[in-house]
């Protein structure tokens, strides 16, 4: 069973050729003004990702493309089981490496449409302070003239994790992939013990995740960074505020995102929020 997924929702044949035609397209709320980046949206200069492979969860690919700057692209997925309707994407070591190293591998190249014209990138620019809460985690985006992410963590329950915070620099494909596309997921021990006795999860192995146990610590070190868990937030917070793209332009706003205790329902919402939707 094959399926596709387009980033961003574009396909190429639709791309209006003229700027100002995709600026006017562009769903705007208050809180966001799209502002061409004087770049050309690109995509990829060949074929990656081939080879039959069963697959599971979409933030971590998505993060990837959207950190290397790869604003339009067609995602072939392959199901090996056709009794399933399910389709997911691989999890490797439960980071982005592996998908920034076949893009990086591939290489990125203008994006055209049918008629070979190339249409400028524009990108999201927050223009007033916007956040959302759930109980005491909250994600705020706040004007600025470049992107930027700082994003705290707690786990009082497991001190070899605890409170932490990382703050990128301003944030590029280079940032991204030497600072946070290493960092992997990670886990409570006793919390995935308990919902897989409870037969609520199945899969998953201390190869595509990084766990934690509340009383042992880490059961698979080493660690990459000493706080890669804060790292991985970063990952899929750019995954998941990726959906934000339209017509093959930047999904991340051109904000300073301040995040804290969130995931991926938190980031959605601020998503939501930015595009005027309750």
């Amino acid at each position: 069973m094959r399926k596709t997924l387009n980033k961003d929702s574009c396909t190429l044949p639709l791309l209006p050729a003229n700027a100002m035609a995709v600026l006017s397209a562009l769903r705007s709320s208050k809180l966001i003004t799209w502002k061409p980046t004087g770049k050309l949206q690109q995509t990829l200069a060949g074929s990656v990702k081939e080879g039959g492979v069963r697959i599971r969860t979409v933030e971590h690919l998505l993060s990837a493309l959207e950190g290397a700057g790869v604003d339009n692209c067609r995602i072939e997925i392959e199901n090996l089981d056709d009794q399933d309707n399910e389709a997911e994407i691989p999890i490797f070591d439960g980071s982005a490496r592996e998908w920034v190293e076949a893009l990086e591998e591939v290489g990125l190249e203008t994006a055209t449409d049918i008629d070979g014209k190339s249409c400028e990138k524009t990108a999201p620019h927050v223009n007033e302070p916007v956040h959302v809460w759930r109980n005491d985690s909250f994600i705020a985006a706040f004007p600025s003239e470049v992107v930027r992410v700082t994003y705290g963590i707690n786990f009082p329950q497991a001190p070899a994790i605890g409170c932490q915070w990382f703050s990128t620099t301003p944030l590029d494909d280079l940032v991204y992939s030497m600072q946070i596309a290493f960092s992997r997921t990670f886990c409570i021990y006793e919390e995935v013990e308990q919902m897989r006795s409870a037969g609520l999860i199945k899969g998953g192995s201390l190869e595509n995740a990084i766990v934690c146990s509340i009383s042992k610590g880490w059961l698979n070190p080493p660690l990459r960074f000493s706080d890669e868990p804060c790292r991985h937030k970063i990952l899929d917070l750019i995954g998941d505020l990726s959906l934000f793209a339209q017509f093959g332009n930047q999904g991340l706003p051109v904000a300073h995102i301040v995040a804290y205790k969130g995931g991926h329902a938190l980031h959605v919402d601020l998503t939501r929020q930015l595009m005027g939707i309750t």
